[in-house]
C-alpha cells in the first residue's frame, strides 16, 4: 500500500491534539502506534473500520475508535472507513444485510413498501430486527476478514513490485556506469 498516499489524506496527530474539542482525549490519541502506517496497522484498521461500518448501531465512529485503540492499529483510517455507511449508502447496505440475515435464518424477507416511512419501520421493527442483526454481524465479520486479507496482499504486492523496480534500476545503473 502506498504509504505516501495514505499519509497525504490522513490527519496529523499533533494538529488533532491541539483542537479544542479533542483536548480531553489528547492522551488517548497521542499513542504513536495509533498513527503508524504499517501493513499490520492498516490491514487491522480496515477490518475494524469496515466491521463497525456494517453494524446497524449509532456512534459507529466511537466503536471504530475504541476498536483501533484496543488493536493498536491506525486510528484515523479505521474511523474514516466508517463513513462507507453514510446517509446515501446506509439504506442499501442495511437492506442487503437484512436480506442476508433473512436468508441465513430462513425467514421470508419483507418487501419494502412504495413509500418507506418511519411509521412502517416502527411497525415492522420486531420482525426485521433479528434478520438485520444476524445479517449485519455476518456481513461485518466476513467483510472485515476479507478486507484484512486483501490489504495485506496488496501491501505485499506493492512491496515486491518496489523491490523488483529497485533491483532493476540498480542493474541498469551498473550496466550504464
Amino acid at each position: 500500500m502506498p504509504r505516501r498516499l495514505l499519509q497525504r489524506y490522513l490527519p496529523d496527530p499533533d494538529s488533532l491534539r491541539r483542537q479544542r474539542t479533542l483536548r480531553c482525549m489528547a492522551h488517548l490519541i497521542g499513542d504513536p502506534a495509533l498513527w503508524m502506517l504499517s501493513r499490520r496497522s492498516v490491514a487491522n484498521a480496515f477490518s475494524i473500520g469496515l466491521f463497525s461500518a456494517l453494524l446497524p448501531i449509532p456512534m459507529q465512529m466511537v466503536v471504530a475508535a475504541f476498536g483501533a485503540r484496543l488493536a493498536r492499529c491506525n486510528l484515523p483510517l479505521s474511523v474514516a472507513l466508517v463513513w462507507i455507511t453514510n446517509p446515501l449508502t446506509m439504506p442499501l447496505i442495511y437492506y442487503a444485510n437484512y436480506t442476508l440475515g433473512a436468508w441465513l435464518l430462513q425467514t421470508p424477507a419483507l418487501q419494502a413498501p412504495e413509500q418507506l416511512t418511519t411509521h412502517w419501520l416502527k411497525m415492522q421493527l420486531m420482525e426485521i430486527l433479528p434478520s438485520l442483526v444476524v445479517g449485519s454481524l455476518v456481513a461485518a465479520v466476513v467483510t472485515g476478514l476479507v478486507a484484512n486479507l486483501v490489504i495485506r496482499l496488496i501491501w505485499r504486492w506493492h512491496v515486491l513490485r518496489s523491490w523488483k523496480a529497485r533491483t532493476h534500476r540498480r542493474r541498469q545503473a551498473r550496466r550504464n556506469g
